[in-house]
């Protein structure tokens, strides 16, 4: 009797102790911290929830860290500072890892060489549209019909932008060395309005993000003459690309996740399968489309490829804007 009561306590003690083993195994599970260098509410914190509920079973819980500023600046370098274990990652975007490299006179990071490609997340198109009423008063209904209109009424046109050195800026400055055409850039204080002044006939044209366009070219507000993606958006199937007009023209919006360089390759590719799983899920490209968003998926070699060639590319765009941030 003495013998079985002490096999009945030593098996309560051992159950005891492996539910104490893996409570603290689950403990030491610690959820993977994802920097959003933007706040809370934008397209790309909206993108990166998605994401992160979508990969809670695979990769467990994904906490969502907003640290906006300096253009994206404190959030990236953020994560390029923290350790490389694999347990902070962060957003890598157009204007963190392209544009402010150029664009700011001193940054805290190096955006080359400061983090490890997981995959591309995202490409939102930007839209060249006009003033419906300026563009039927001037008898433009394309991109080539702009153009012509330019070179035929020298410095007789203009566009709005954001600001200095932002996205519609740089497409418009781009837009007029490619098409060899001038137009008065007027810079605004910030996108709303920018588009504010072209839908009052402020200005001609802008470059904007479809997002923030669409509501407009669906009511008739404003024309659409192209995308600025190299093939058609999904999202305005009917407007072609400026790229069939001016080859090879694209300065499409993106986003994608990374790591702090230095964070272990079987790590990044654990995290690069995935988010890219979560990517190419059915329920991931429906809420996305709701955003006008298009999922991309890629390897971690594709995207830093991408984004070694995007740095290369806005170093041109914005020394011939001459734009800079002290």
């Amino acid at each position: 009797m003495k013998t079985r009561h002490f096999l009945l306590t030593l098996l309560a003690s051992a159950t005891a102790l492996m539910g104490t083993g893996q409570a603290l195994a689950q403990q030491s599970q610690r959820p993977i911290r994802l920097i959003v260098p933007y706040a809370a509410g934008g397209p790309i914190d909206n993108t990166a929830r998605i994401l992160a509920e979508r990969v809670k079973d695979t990769l467990g819980t994904v906490i969502i860290d907003n640290k906006p500023g300096a253009g994206g600046n404190i959030g990236a370098d953020a994560v390029a500072k923290a350790p490389a274990d694999g347990l902070t990652i962060g957003i890598a975007a157009t204007a963190t890892n392209a544009v402010n490299p150029w664009l700011y006179s001193k940054m805290p990071f190096n955006a080359a060489t400061d983090f490890a490609p997981i995959t591309q997340m995202v490409r939102v198109p930007n839209v060249l549209v006009m003033n419906a009423d300026t563009a039927k008063r001037l008898n433009i209904n394309s991109v080539a019909d702009l153009i012509r209109y330019a070179k035929a009424n020298p410095a007789k046109l203009n566009y709005g932008s954001g600001g200095n050195g932002s996205a519609g800026h740089l497409a418009g400055e781009l837009f007029k060395k490619e098409a060899g055409i001038f137009a008065l850039h007027i810079p605004y204080n910030g996108g709303n309005p920018a588009q504010l002044a072209l839908i009052s006939g402020q200005v001609d044209f802008n470059f904007d993000n479809l997002a923030t366009a669409a509501p407009n070219i669906r009511s008739g507000k404003l024309k659409a003459l192209a995308v600025t993606t190299l093939q058609r958006s999904s999202s305005l199937p009917e407007v072609p690309p400026v790229a069939d007009t001016l080859k090879g023209f694209s300065i499409d919006t993106w986003w994608g996740l990374v790591a702090p360089a230095g964070t272990p390759h079987d790590v990044v590719v654990k995290l690069n399968q995935a988010f890219v799983a979560a990517l190419n899920a059915p329920e991931t490209k429906t809420r996305f489309a709701s955003l006008l968003a298009e999922p991309v998926g890629s390897s971690p070699e594709q995207f830093g490829a991408f984004m070694k060639s995007e740095l290369a590319k806005y170093e041109k765009v914005v020394k011939a804007t001459g734009a800079k941030v002290d």
